[in-house]
């Protein structure tokens, strides 16, 4: 029989909660409860005693209504002065290892505040705080009401968000059953989204394969896994420190860095990622390489671009997401620099295919292989963004000359296939097929235009055909140039509203661009 009405989905959340090896507080129902059941945790992993002033004084140091705040207060190591004067080196969670921390769940908690008196169906805490809240909607009922009452809750003057320990909450999570979505919390500024709009920062949860897993009993077991849920709020919730904004990443991007992070780990070989323009490569690379900063057994990781102008940008983007994580090679010297530095800041660098070229290039007069020898036998990693477009030819035989070890990943939106593949010289070897196989080994991930499009992350293609008047155009007859030119330039101004938006022409060859280009 399924299961229809609010309170039934909540009791089952609950039961599939604990069969998760989640520990059921039914005694926590109010704010009193919440904050001595958070003293009991927090006084247990700093091995401290506090007094009720102490812990009076640290509840009024950690509650605050910045969300980001919070956020970054909950992943670092903190410092209380006690009555004595003695500071108290504190975290609020087992930082070293998520997985260790104590997972609750408590339902139908009401905090009551001086102007606002709301309940809430099921939370989860970890380590005492509250940081997931899951709201149900009974079966007939969209989840999106259910999004509609959280923002309700957090635009009440004096909100339980802002003024009691809900204020570290990390993630919602809405649901009536059938269909579940979860989005970040975040400061107002970027948490004004309208329900009714199509393109929301809500995000259903996927398998591998891209197939969106939806019912809440399944997304139960794949997400809310106590280790699993505990590395999705340790590893990809990026807090974007120059917007002071919290990002989900999407769970595309999640496989695509574990798969890369677990093939480093295991040490086997090359693989490329398949996600296509405007998935968000370069959050995905972003974490990935942050994340093999803190790998001992890596020397380097290189994100590697094919142009200056991209340069620029990707590292633009990287320290959007940490300020000074990465710095400008003005050229070649600097690169050559910054490789040999033992400076935890220069661990991940960016760089251009062209800067990487003259830094391996033997017949340099700067000799800067030479210089580079000492990291001949280390173990580098190698990102390449759009890699069908730089990692051909030259360059790619040279890295895999001088560095042995180091492992290649490639990020592209558009494989070259056998089917797409013109022959080059590869390694030396005779003329052949160079696909992206051929460089990077093996698939890790693959997310395509048509994921894109299915979840609403791109925009749809809009087709318009034409065909001549008079005689019908027979099979493999194209139209004239001009033609195409006259139809072009007859709908141009309303395909795009006046000339407000862009468009791209796309031709068979080089020489047709050109002669189009006269041709307009």
């Amino acid at each position: 029989m399924p299961m229809t009405k609010e309170v039934q989905i909540e009791q089952t959340l609950i039961d599939k909660l604990r069969g998760l090896k989640y520990t059921y507080r039914p005694d926590i129902r109010d704010r009193d409860a919440l904050e001595s059941n958070f003293r009991e945790k927090f006084e247990s992993l700093n091995r401290v005693k506090l007094s009720d002033r102490e812990f009076g004084r640290l509840l009024e140091e950690i509650v605050t209504p910045d969300v980001f705040e919070n956020s970054e207060r909950l992943r670092h190591r903190n410092t209380f002065e006690r009555e004595d004067g003695t500071p108290l080196h504190y975290q609020l969670v087992n930082l070293k290892d998520w997985c260790k921390n104590s997972f609750e769940v408590v339902n139908q908690l009401r905090v009551n505040t001086k102007s606002s008196h709301h309940r809430y169906d099921v939370i989860l805490l970890i380590n005492g705080l509250p940081l997931v809240q899951i709201e149900l909607k009974s079966l007939q009922v969209s989840p999106r009401k259910a999004m509609q009452q959280i923002i309700d809750y957090r635009n009440d003057p004096g909100n339980g968000y802002t003024n009691s320990l809900l204020c570290f909450m990390q993630l919602f999570i809405v649901s009536n059953c059938s269909q579940t979505w979860y989005f970040a919390n975040n400061n107002n500024a970027h948490f004004t989204f309208n329900v009714e709009e199509r393109f929301l920062p809500i995000y259903r949860w996927a398998a591998k394969d891209n197939k969106k897993i939806t019912h809440l009993d399944e997304f139960a077991d794949q997400f809310l896994a106590k280790c699993t849920l505990a590395e999705m709020l340790n590893r990809y919730l990026v807090l974007v420190q120059t917007e002071r904004k919290i990002l989900m990443m999407r769970p595309y991007q999640i496989y695509a860095v574990k798969a890369i992070v677990d093939c480093i780990h295991e040490n086997r070989g090359n693989g490329y990622i398949w996600h296509t323009t405007g998935s968000g490569k370069t959050l995905t690379s972003f974490k990935a390489s942050t994340l093999l900063k803190d790998n001992p057994d890596i020397e380097k990781c290189l994100f590697v671009v094919d142009r200056k102008d991209l340069d620029k940008q990707t590292r633009e983007e990287f320290n959007r997401f940490q300020p000074k994580c990465v710095e400008e090679n003005t050229n070649t010297e600097t690169l050559v620099r910054r490789l040999l530095s033992d400076d935890y800041k220069d661990k991940v660098i960016v760089t251009t295919i062209q800067k990487l070229g003259l830094a391996l290039d033997a017949s340099h007069r700067k000799e800067y292989r030479k210089r580079l020898e000492p990291l001949r036998d280390k173990r580098i990693v190698f990102i390449f963004d759009e890699c069908h477009r730089s990692q051909f030819g030259e360059n790619h035989r040279a890295i895999r000359e001088f560095f042995p070890q180091a492992q290649l990943f490639g990020f592209t939106g558009t494989p070259i296939f056998e089917q797409n593949a013109t022959y080059r010289r590869i390694e030396g070897h005779e003329a052949r097929l160079a696909t992206t196989k051929d460089i990077f080994e093996k698939q890790l991930h693959a997310y395509t235009i048509t994921h894109a499009i299915d979840d609403g992350n791109v925009l749809r293609f809009h087709v318009d055909y034409f065909k001549p008047d008079g005689a019908p155009v027979k099979p493999g007859e194209a139209l004239t140039k001009h033609a195409v030119v006259e139809a072009i330039l007859d709908k141009h101004d309303a395909a795009t509203n006046q000339r407000k938006f862009n468009a791209l022409f796309a031709t068979a060859s080089i020489d047709d661009a050109i002669e189009y280009f006269h041709l307009f």
